[in-house]
């Protein structure tokens, strides 16, 4: 059994958010501070959030997701609001989305042209533990909302099955792992509207389980499976890697982690796409968006590192890690910059705002889906090192993730670096083979 990479999501929430109320009090205590202008400061204060239950694993043995909701002060997308109209949204207000949404997601990473254009007939599999009853329900608002296409069982674009491939005899249900659902269906639908979507449910948040549900996906005919969850490495990955993982001509997406440095699986298998995490903001360069490295604390942040079990790939060819290196490749993942999401099971039904890299893993899923089905011998981690240093990939040369002896596994540079792998999606052409 392996244990999860330690997280301590209550504690670092509880310090965000005293500090802004602090900063606010400061203020009025300073004499800058009527009622009204106490209210300002908190408002314009930063974003807050917390860790998504199933970030911290029910039962000895599970993995735990990797995502953050976000609960006050202002995400990136409402300070861009609140500068362009001059009115200050509210804060953590789930009567309307306070995160990038569909157009700002294809705009950063270059992809508006494709996704107007490519993904019918693509299959997208989401991968999680437990089931989300409202999954297709929310999905339908998200949808809605954006002006994206219908995406219903009634239509065969979505599909939601057990881990055995069962429609009716599904897990039990979760709240915690509800929230990671909706995030991972509705980056799948942001980034590629025209893709189908089949939702795997696992029985639970064992790696087995998770890894049938894996296999389930690949047979049901999915050629993008995307997870958004992890653990400590161990001995067995190599086992689970042959198990699970290996599926070539399949594009397996996986988050690389939001406890800062260190490895963890499935996302050091030499099988799948690691998938690190960026903080995205808007800029005035040529591009009209910036990114750095996604890193709140020493023990919050975008996953990186040097596997301990897994061999390296041939395609990998850093020289200061022997073996497997996270990550390949990253996305948009810190809540304070993060994604508008709509959820109504077990919180209150409406618009939220996530992070981790449980984000970014789906939308580097579906950016291999508008890139079309890969070769059915290749192995897609390697597609985008075909297109290193080039124009395809948004390099990030900023920014880092903790300490580490070899700089280059947490710290962001020109070139690869462990964050962000080779960076960011500029269009698709990384991600065809």
């Amino acid at each position: 059994m392996r244990s999860p990479l330690p997280h301590r999501p209550a504690h670092r929430a509880l310090r965000r958010t005293v500090a802004a109320v602090a900063a606010a009090a400061a203020l009025v205590f300073a004499g800058l501070g009527t009622a009204a202008q106490a209210d300002a400061a908190t408002a314009s204060s930063r974003a807050t959030w917390t860790a998504t239950p199933c970030a911290t694993p029910k039962h000895k043995g599970e993995l735990a997701c990797d995502s953050y909701r976000v609960t006050g002060g202002l995400t990136a997308f409402q300070k861009q609001q609140a500068a362009r109209t001059g009115v200050t949204p509210k804060a953590a207000d789930a009567a309307t989305p306070s995160g990038y949404g569909p157009t700002n997601l294809q705009s950063a990473y270059g992809l508006t042209s494709a996704a107007a254009s490519n993904g019918a007939g693509e299959t997208i599999a989401i991968v999680d533990a437990y089931n989300d009853p409202n999954a297709e329900s929310d999905l339908a608002a998200y949808r809605s909302y954006y002006g994206l296409p219908a995406c219903t069982t009634a239509n065969g674009c979505f599909k939601k099955v057990s881990q055995t491939g069962s429609t009716t005899s599904l897990p039990s249900s979760d709240s915690g792992w509800s929230e990671e659902i909706s995030l991972d269906l509705d980056m799948a639908s942001a980034v590629c509207p025209k893709c189908n979507i089949l939702l795997v449910e696992a029985t639970s948040a064992t790696m087995a389980n998770l890894g049938k549900a894996v296999n389930e996906a690949v047979a049901l005919g999915a050629k993008y499976v995307s997870n958004s969850y992890g653990g400590s490495e161990s001995s067995s990955d190599t086992s689970y890697d042959s198990s699970y993982f290996n599926h070539p001509g399949v594009a397996i997406t996986v988050s690389a982690g939001d406890g800062g440095y260190g490895a963890e699986y499935p996302a050091a298998s030499r099988y799948v796409t690691s998938v690190g995490g960026t903080a995205l903001k808007t800029s005035s360069t040529s591009r009209g968006w910036t990114e750095t490295v996604w890193n709140t604390s020493s023990t919050e942040g975008t996953g990186s590192g040097c596997s301990s079990y897994d061999t390296k790939p041939s395609w990998q060819t850093d020289t200061g890690c022997a073996k497997r290196t996270i990550a390949d490749v990253s996305a948009v993942a810190d809540p304070a910059t993060g994604v508008s999401v709509y959820d109504s099971y077990g919180v209150t039904a409406g618009w939220y705002t996530f992070g981790g890299t449980s984000a970014s893993a789906p939308i580097i899923a579906a950016v291999y889906a508008l890139a079309g089905t890969p070769s059915s011998s290749s192995y897609p981690a390697s597609f985008p090192y075909t297109k290193a240093g080039t124009s395809a990939l948004n390099d990030v040369t900023s920014g880092s993730n903790g300490t580490c002896t070899t700089t280059y596994l947490c710290t962001a540079q020109p070139g690869y670096d462990g964050p962000t792998g080779w960076g960011t999606p500029e269009g698709v052409s990384a991600f065809t083979g």
